[in-house]
Order: structure tokens, then C-alpha cells, then sequence
């Protein structure tokens, strides 16, 4: 069972592979046309699928949300 390795397998698996180093796998990637989503509740049901947080909270917001203050 000889495989016909000639020039057009050589290109097939050159295009297969490209993109698969070290640091090429993006970390993040957000939703594909998160800006359509027009209604808030299909954004916030999306965001909880997706494990985001949304809407996006500033440091100070979520300071103000961890310690209540009692006055």
C-alpha cells in the first residue's frame, strides 16, 4: 500500500498545517458579529453561553458591587 505522495499532497498538508505553532490558537475569541444582536436579553442569554461577561463591568463597578456600603 504505496501512498501517491506527490506535489499536490505536499501542498494539501502544507495548507493543513499552517497556522498550528506555538501561540498561533487565539486565547479568546469573541462572538462573530456580536454587534447584530440587537435585543439585550438575547445578548445577555448569549454572553451566559459563552461564559462572558456582559455587559462589561468597569474595576470601580465591580468595587462598588463587593462591598455594599452601609450608610
Amino acid at each position: 500500500m504505496s501512498e501517491n505522495r506527490n506535489r499536490a499532497w505536499r501542498r494539501f498538508k502544507d495548507r493543513v498545517k499552517k497556522g498550528k505553532g506555538m501561540g498561533s490558537d487565539e486565547l479568546y475569541k469573541p462572538e462573530k458579529k456580536w454587534k447584530l444582536m440587537y435585543f439585550r436579553k438575547n445578548k445577555l442569554a448569549r454572553a451566559k453561553q459563552l461564559g462572558l461577561d456582559y455587559p462589561i463591568k468597569s474595576k470601580r463597578q465591580l468595587l462598588d458591587q463587593e462591598l455594599p456600603s452601609d450608610e
